[in-house]
């Protein structure tokens, strides 16, 4: 057969046979006009060839399964020579898996140190809000989340005796709070900054803008304190070890409560939303007085600015 039906029949081009030929793995015998002539030998080498390389053996390491075959081998890996051929072939694999895993991570390590660095924001100290990377700053034309009416039959409501991990290492019962006012504001979850937002999270009315609602709580933490509240916790479905992350680089001055089955919502019926396979709460905040709901904040908006809400609300209404 000519070349053309030698590449049809092996399932490879022709450039690949001449490649074949040229570095002696296929020799065909030549017609008294000089043209090549190939067999069905031919056609199984070329296909031996073509099976190993998919495998990931380079062409030129194809030699000793070849010689196989020409010692009357039913298989090209009968020999010897063939599995020394698997083995060398999966030493270089193994080599190159653990070059390209030390690489990833590097540019794992390195991508965590470059954002967390840009991403880093000082306690202010002159009013002025520093460069901040876009986890911290609100996008334009939010979806404004709707009061569906979720958290009306909220104040009034005791807390259930529900106990939570904390960012602290220790748990907090939220039935033990103490006769003063607590402040717990829940939010859906937070981002991260080597880590890109969820697809369309921003086209959820009211899920964008956990951590700049987390820097406002922050920011005017001592002056919550003052106007009444005795603590402040943020509450997520994320796990303590997520969340301490985000205490450390925020540099928080307060714990976060985690609650990944969402038993508070459950209890007192609390609005949630569905994303990503995931129920996610629905952004809330509560003010706790004598273990009982005495306000809450729903919806919430703009999230970056509710903090100074509640401290509005704490001040227009004292404790007597």
């Amino acid at each position: 057969m000519k070349i053309g039906e030698l590449a049809r029949c092996a399932g490879v081009t022709i450039k690949a046979v001449r490649y074949y030929e040229s570095l002696g793995l296929v020799t065909p015998r030549r017609l008294a006009n000089g043209y090549r002539d190939y067999t069905e030998e031919d056609v199984r080498l070329v296909r031996e060839i073509r099976t190993l390389s998919n495998l990931g053996i380079p062409v030129e390491s194809t030699r000793p399964f070849l010689a196989c075959l020409a010692t009357g081998r039913q298989h090209a890996d009968d020999c010897p020579e063939s599995l020394a051929g698997y083995r060398e072939a999966i030493d270089e694999l193994t080599e190159r898996i653990e070059a390209l895993t030390t690489r990833r991570a590097a540019l794992v390590r390195h991508l965590k140190q470059a954002a967390h660095r840009n991403s880093s924001i000082p306690l202010p100290d002159n009013g002025e809000h520093p460069t901040m990377s876009d986890l911290y700053r609100l996008p334009e034309n939010l979806p404004v989340p709707e009061d569906d009416g979720a958290a009306r039959h909220l104040p009034g409501l005791k807390l259930p005796r529900i106990t939570l991990s904390s960012t602290s290492g220790e748990t907090v019962g939220l039935d033990t709070l103490g006769t003063g006012r607590t402040v717990i504001y829940l939010y859906p979850l937070t981002g991260r900054p080597d880590t890109d937002l969820p697809h369309h999270w921003d086209s959820i009315p009211g899920a964008r803008g956990c951590t700049a609602e987390t820097c406002d709580f922050r920011d005017h933490h001592q002056e919550l304190l003052a106007a009444g509240a005795q603590g402040v916790f943020g509450l997520s479905s994320q796990d303590s070890g997520y969340q301490r992350e985000v205490v450390e680089r925020l540099r928080l001055p307060f714990a976060m409560l985690s609650d990944p089955r969402l038993s508070l919502a459950a209890a007192l019926d609390l609005p949630t939303f569905e994303f990503a396979g995931l129920t996610l709460f629905k952004r809330l905040t509560l003010v706790i007085r004598d273990q009982a709901i005495e306000h809450a904040f729903y919806p919430v908006f703009p999230p970056d600015a509710h903090a100074q809400q509640v401290l509005e609300w704490l001040r227009s209404n004292p404790v007597t």
